[in-house]
């Protein structure tokens, strides 16, 4: 099987959680995953035992402006390694010789799904967000079958797709269920004299967030004093943040971790120790969030393409399972204003996740793993 995929970890999670129910499956299963060198799907496929292959890979960056808004240089510079990049992906297609291709998403996708078309390989296609992107709907024309996460996505895709569409739900890595709270505690250097102060999650995804770093820098002073909190800050501000965590008290220092990173094999016990996420609303997260049951505050990203964010994160808060914060108003006040009240109420932040539990879609990566399957079989 050749997997393809990348740009955020909301594209290459998904893909992993197929590979590792293909392998628990058939352990002669050989999997090669194509990709972008700079993208975080290299680190993250060779972090999973994966060969893993890096191809040019050219994105298209949308704006506010309409189509003069596209005339960019970063576009210019772009264009030119689409075919670079499609070349590059027949050569290592051709290699391969798979029997079947899993596309997951982002620009870094599409040249591979062009050349497996072109070689006349079948392709699963599988879309994360309530909002099909761009590079989904290209490969969506030449897949065979079309995985979604939620019914609503159907509405997304032109009619001639619809026929190829069906929902399996956004698959999540067995990593996520693996963890132990006594073992977070002692990992990520929390003094365990402070166990009975709940453990709040801040995450902007794997590239982080500055909005979020900004505005839980603010909080701290509050914060710290009811709560500890885990700060996966990305690498842009981790120097600025762990050179003002050296200026707090010490006692405090030890209820602020601050990593630019949380590397896979430390996800589970991060979440183990979660009682409250604060996060932006990628599709990864968001169903992480469910799957395991956290109630969560979500702060969308609302980027000049779209809102997909903000609806991955409405369909929660329609459910009572969690809360936003606008974009444009996060602040150290505004997080305290939604976070503290949560700290105070147990009880409701466990009625949240109990209704966050009720989206969760535990079959997907089995459902999307029988479909791939199928399709070796025609």
């Amino acid at each position: 099987m050749l997997v393809t995929g990348g740009g955020t970890g909301g594209h290459v999670s998904p893909a992993l959680a197929v590979i590792q129910v293909l392998r628990n499956r058939d352990h002669g299963i050989v999997i090669r995953y194509v990709g972008s060198e700079a993208g975080i799907e290299a680190r993250l496929a060779r972090e999973a035992g994966l060969e893993f292959v890096g191809v040019a890979s050219g994105k298209l960056r949308r704006s506010s402006r309409g189509p003069l808004g596209l005339l960019t240089g970063a576009n210019l510079r772009d264009a030119f390694k689409v075919p670079q990049g499609f070349f590059q992906a027949l050569k290592a297609v051709k290699e391969f010789k798979p029997d079947v291709v899993l596309a997951t998403g982002g620009y870094v996708s599409v040249p591979a799904v062009l050349a497996a078309a072109t070689l006349r390989i079948p392709i699963l296609t599988h879309e994360q967000t309530v909002t099909v992107g761009l590079a989904n709907k290209i490969n969506g024309r030449y897949a065979k079958r079309i995985a979604l996460s939620f019914a609503g996505a159907l509405e997304e895709l032109p009619p001639e797709l619809r026929k190829k569409a069906f929902v399996t739900g956004n698959p999540v890595r067995e990593v996520i269920f693996a963890g132990n709270a006594e073992s977070a505690v002692r990992r990520f250097g929390f003094d365990p004299v402070d166990e009975c102060l709940p453990c709040v999650y801040v995450t902007g995804g794997a590239q982080g967030s500055q909005t979020l770093n900004s505005a839980i820098k603010a909080a701290l002073p509050t914060l710290l004093q009811q709560a500890r909190v885990l700060h996966q800050c990305g690498e842009h501000d981790a120097a600025a943040l762990l050179a003002h965590h050296k200026t707090l008290p010490v006692q405090l220092q030890r209820r602020w971790v601050v990593r630019p990173f949380i590397q896979s094999d430390e996800l589970g016990d991060a979440y183990a120790l979660t009682n409250l996420l604060v996060s932006r609303s990628g599709a990864g997260t968001v169903t992480e969030a469910c799957a395991l049951g956290k109630p969560a505050i979500f702060v969308p990203l609302v980027p000049a393409s779209g809102d997909e964010q903000t609806r991955n994160a409405q369909r929660l808060v329609d459910a009572g399972a969690a809360l936003i914060v606008k974009q444009s108003e996060c602040s150290g006040e505004s997080l305290l204003a939604a976070i503290l009240p949560l700290l105070d109420a147990p009880s409701r932040r466990a009625a949240m996740g109990s209704k966050a539990k009720k989206l969760a879609t535990p079959r997907a990566a089995e459902d999307l793993a029988d479909a791939l399957l199928a399709l070796v079989k025609k």
